[in-house]
């Protein structure tokens, strides 16, 4: 068997591992990098953000082309041609992957395409697609390996029955769809169908659709998704699932106990994701994990073998793209030995869906919990002239403040391009900015990132657009 020595070894080539293995090589260090695909770019790519936000963009062309007729532009039902529409996804998929096979090659980055196992705390062992193997040295290895969709306990295996990554693969649009999991995955995914043409239906077991997040924000989308999708059944268990050649039956459990059926022509689950920590023989190194499958790490991503560093879903939620990169990034710099740290006041959160949701920082929900003194400052759409003109005047803007010293500690919005609209929020509480400052910021007219200003100017009494009463600024 065949041995190469690397000062480091990314095992994982999602926008975690790629952006931590490039990062180093621009550092001056030796890089290889092991993924099971053919090119990095990881599950984001090949069967995630991408694919997702590709097939969102064109569900909502088809909602704007149904939207204007309200304002006097009428359209023919749109005609869908899915074998276009998934080739036009795919081709997507390949040239950013094979950019980033290209980008690799440029940074002088070792690729190997295999599965990687550990042999000792040094060592792994790459098994390539050709079932030959190859022993990879390492001073310093960093885990990169993301993250698999949960499924439901006691389901048939069926191609009728789909998950996250099966859903993308876009093969029909079936007549009626039901989408388990009132996260943002099933309601990107069951956006999208609903959109193509199926008749949907949501499934969450708790009470309210995208767990966690703000009621006010959800209460928007939500409204607006009850047009779109046939049912929403919020605090329902899916308690069986029985599939025949042609659908799928299943069987509800409400509340109360009490149970009742409904077929569908496919189902899709999308009830969460779980770490890929298994089947690495983390076992033959000293790298420990947690009972829920996550890798153990410090802040600077360093787990509890020194010369191996875990970073992105296998780490530690949030299970976020972006979250991954920045980590790679703390972990190179770690591993250079430069001081450093992932201690981020604000990871953004979106939800692509229509209307979308964005928020960073602390949550209004998450202050409550946490009896934290905040207020809130609030800028509703309906007063926003931008919004008026795109038709689309059901958004929100908030500002989450700390009461004592105005200090921005949390950003919310929901509208159309709200995940556009999030970084200044991130910057915002990065650079812990205050009340006065968002609301000095000059926004350019007529958009809706005014709606940032506006909220901010409405906590002192003098949103232009809005009346609210007169508070003081802080001296």
């Amino acid at each position: 068997m065949s041995e190469i020595k690397t000062q480091l070894l990314v095992i994982g080539a999602g926008p975690g591992g790629y952006a931590a293995a490039f990062y180093a090589a621009d550092s001056g260090m030796e890089v290889t990098l092991v993924d099971t695909e053919l090119h990095p770019g990881g599950v984001c790519l090949y069967r995630g953000c991408i694919p997702s936000k590709a097939l969102l963009h064109a569900a909502k062309v088809v909602s704007e082309s149904r939207d204007a007729k309200k304002f006097g532009i009428v359209f023919n039902e749109p005609a869908i041609d899915v074998d276009k529409l998934r080739s036009w996804k795919n081709d997507i998929v390949s040239k950013m992957t094979g950019n980033l096979g290209l980008l690799a090659k440029s940074r002088k980055v070792t690729f190997i395409q295999g599965k990687a196992t550990f042999v000792d705390s040094n060592t792994v062992k790459v098994k390539r697609p050709d079932s030959s193997s190859q022993n990879v040295r390492f001073e310093y290895a960093i885990l990169a390996t993301g993250s698999r969709p949960i499924l439901l306990p006691n389901v048939p295996d069926s191609p009728l029955i789909l998950n996250s990554t099966t859903g993308l693969e876009l093969q029909t649009i079936p007549s009626s769809l039901l989408v388990v999991g009132g996260g943002y995955i099933g309601l990107e995914l069951g956006t999208v169908y609903a959109e193509l043409g199926s008749e949907v239906s949501v499934v969450e077991m708790t009470p309210g659709l995208l767990p966690g997040a703000d009621r006010d924000l959800v209460n928007v989308l939500e409204k607006r998704l009850k047009t779109i999708f046939k049912s929403i059944m919020l605090g329902t268990k899916v308690a069986k699932v029985e599939t025949t050649a042609k659908n799928v039956k299943v069987t509800f459990e409400n509340p109360d106990g009490k149970t009742s059926q409904q077929t569908y022509d496919k189902i899709l689950i999308a009830i969460g994701r779980k770490p890929n920590s298994s089947d690495l023989g983390l076992e033959n190194a000293k790298v420990k994990v947690t009972p829920k499958g996550f890798v153990q790490v410090d802040l600077q991503r360093r787990t509890t073998d020194s010369a191996i560093f875990a970073i992105g879903d296998v780490a530690g939620e949030p299970m976020l793209a972006h979250k991954a990169s920045h980590e790679g990034r703390v972990a190179v710099d770690a591993i250079a030995g430069k001081k450093t740290a992932f201690e981020p006041k604000a990871i953004p959160a979106v939800v692509f869906i229509d209307p979308e949701i964005a928020w960073c920082g602390l949550t209004e929900t998450q202050a409550r919990q946490e009896n934290r003194a905040i207020t809130v400052a609030k800028f509703p759409w309906g007063a926003s002239g931008r919004a008026m003109t795109l038709n689309r005047t059901d958004g929100l803007t908030k500002l989450i403040l700390d009461t004592d010293t105005q200090r921005v500690l949390g950003m919310a919005i929901v509208g159309p391009g709200a995940g556009e609209l999030i970084a200044e929020g991130v910057l915002a509480v990065e650079m812990g900015a205050v009340a006065e400052d968002v609301k000095l910021a000059i926004h350019p007219h007529p958009t809706t990132s005014e709606t940032i200003m506006e909220a901010a100017e409405s906590f002192f009494g003098h949103a232009t657009h809005i009346y609210r009463p007169r508070k003081e600024a802080k001296k």
